[in-house]
């Protein structure tokens, strides 16, 4: 009876312990670079992805995503955008892709460090057929099966 009893034990602080290890605590460098760099923000939603920290955001009555590592530095921040707001380069960029005859499911910017922007389109040929493009704000397609 008192094998069982330890048995149970164990196991019960060792599903305790993995349960408790599943989630990691958000950085206060991580909260700290967020609040400087989006002071009102409103509706924060964190998520830890394992490799960085997202937020999610509302900031001037628009949707957003913020990416930040465990040291708190800002990676990028993402905004679903109309495939109309592109800008002509990256429209362009676009149109001379060989996917531009494929059906266009959502549009992201992304702001980057040191003022660079970037643009993600997901498309579609079919139910099967899908990618994420990556262009430059000078219309270069720089990726064409990102995953994320």
């Amino acid at each position: 009876m008192k094998k069982i009893l330890v048995i149970m034990l164990l196991l019960s602080a060792g599903f305790v312990y993995t349960a408790g290890a599943q989630i990691r605590k958000l950085p206060a460098d991580v909260t700290n670079s967020f609040s400087q760099k989006y002071p009102d923000a409103k509706n924060v939603e964190w998520k830890d992805k394992l490799s960085n920290f997202s937020a999610g955001f509302e900031w001037k009555d628009e949707q957003y995503e913020a990416h930040f590592n465990k040291k708190g530095e800002w990676l990028s921040t993402d905004k679903e955008i109309d495939m109309n707001d592109l800008p002509r380069e990256v429209k362009d960029g676009f149109d001379k892709s060989k996917y531009s005859d494929w059906e266009t499911k959502n549009v992201y910017r992304i702001d980057l460090p040191d003022d660079n922007v970037n643009y993600r389109v997901h498309v579609a040929k079919s139910s099967i057929q899908k990618k994420i493009l990556l262009f430059n704000q000078e219309g270069k397609l720089l990726k064409d099966n990102l995953t994320l």
